[in-house]
């Protein structure tokens, strides 16, 4: 299949109207940290803090994303993404960000233990006893404490800054001086990096997400949050591509090829999410042990067993919003490269990515009879108002580092192939 240039708009001033952009997004972001510190005083710490954990953690996750797609692409040597790459980058100026933006839930986590995480204060009740004389936290005292979560935090986003700046800054300075040692360098860093990056995610979805309820066993948990992190990053991508050409930038850079590319590996990566999704969930339901079932169970039915709202949400937003209906979609070759269509299925999969991480943090947050939280409820304009706050922040530091540099990497060894991509 032959590769044809898509048509585009004219050129709009691109200093211009990324300072605006930036603006913007950063008022966006203020206005929605500013709402969710009404709802702490409107619906209490705790909710406000968990909505906050949701926003925080999807927003990483998309980071994440954007990070793994630049290690892998100078790990394999990849030549497709080198024009798309640079947007990569500029993406991961946000975890210093990132990095500020969970310092609230640090300092909670000090000044109010177990306002979030239940293990985290000893004393919190927890199957007829409390933390503290539970036999499952003995056993895994030496992971979950407080010092040891502060200590792992800070090195994720550590580890995460600083294979973002070593990066960014070999693959700037090519563009000025087109030596071949700032590929080489990109080279190491990223077989190191691959390996730091897996981890560091793994314990970060461990720690952040899944010891809210720790008495749960999953081995698969730092799998099923590695693929939304990468169809996150690819799916913001695709958003990116379309946006840089309709806007222009990307004329005489793009065609049909680039984002057949990066939509095949979005489709791959959802195959890949439901393969993990459902192993999970199979090999609980399979064993039927209840240290492992309980999980489920609560995201189902009540302690009176009449079925709750995250049942649906997991039936209807999860099997079929998240795989089925991106599936079906992405089977479509002309799907795959109409800019308009795949944008929008970009943006579906960035939508039921929310609400997966939904489906694993606010059931955490129970009713005085001990049911989870509905999933309809106030909270969920919380998550919305901490969901725009933190990214309206990444968003502005996107746009604040894409005119610092070129477009694309333009003086990059294998530039050339990328721009004659091919099928």
């Amino acid at each position: 299949m032959t590769s044809h240039a898509a048509t585009a708009p004219a050129a709009l001033p691109a200093e211009t109207t990324t300072a605006s952009a930036a603006s913007k997004a950063l008022t966006a972001g203020i206005a929605g940290i500013a709402l969710t510190i009404v709802g702490y005083f409107v619906s209490g710490a705790q909710v406000a803090a968990m909505s906050w954990l949701v926003g925080v953690t999807y927003w990483t996750a998309m980071a994440i994303g954007f990070l793994l797609l630049v290690l892998i692409h100078h790990v394999v040597d990849a030549s497709w993404s080198v024009v798309i790459r640079r947007q990569w980058e500029h993406g991961l100026a946000s975890f210093k960000w990132l990095a500020l933006l969970f310092l609230p839930l640090l300092i909670s986590a000090w000044v109010k233990p177990g306002l979030v995480w239940p293990w985290m204060d000893l004393s919190h009740p927890i199957h007829g006893g409390t933390v503290g004389t539970d036999v499952l936290y003995a056993k895994k005292a030496g992971f979950l404490n407080l010092n040891m979560f502060t200590g792992m935090t800070v090195g994720f986003f550590g580890s995460w800054i600083l294979l973002s700046y070593l990066l960014r800054k070999a693959s700037f300075s090519q563009d000025n001086d087109g030596a071949a040692k700032w590929t080489f360098m990109n080279r190491r860093t990223s077989a190191v990096g691959v390996i730091v990056a897996a981890l560091s995610l793994t314990f970060a979805a461990v720690y952040w997400v899944k010891s809210l309820e720790y008495h749960w066993f999953s081995t698969m948990y730092g799998v099923w949050f590695f693929a939304n992190c990468m169809r996150g990053g690819l799916s913001l991508g695709i958003i990116i591509m379309v946006w840089l050409l309709h806007r222009g930038d990307y004329k005489g850079v793009y065609n049909t090829n680039h984002i057949h590319c990066i939509s095949t590996l979005a489709f791959a990566f959802t195959v890949f999410w439901a393969y993990v999704t459902f192993s999970q969930y199979f090999l609980i339901w399979n064993a039927n042990v209840p240290e492992e079932t309980f999980w489920y169970n609560i995201r189902e039915i009540n302690a009176d067993g009449s079925p709750n709202q995250w049942k649906y949400v997991g039936i209807i937003a999860i099997l079929f919003g998240h795989f089925v209906v991106p599936f079906c979609l992405m089977l479509s070759y002309r799907f795959k490269t109409t800019p308009v269509i795949i944008r929008r299925i970009a943006v579906w999969i960035l939508a039921v990515i929310l609400i997966d991480m939904c489906y694993n943090i606010l059931p955490a947050l129970k009713l005085p009879n001990g049911d989870p939280q509905p999933f309809f409820s106030i909270t969920l304009l919380w998550v919305l108002t901490s969901v725009v706050g933190v990214g309206g922040v990444c968003v502005w530091s996107y746009l604040k580092s894409f005119p610092t540099t070129k477009l694309i990497p333009i003086r990059d060894p294998r530039i050339v192939e990328s721009l004659t991509h091919h099928e």
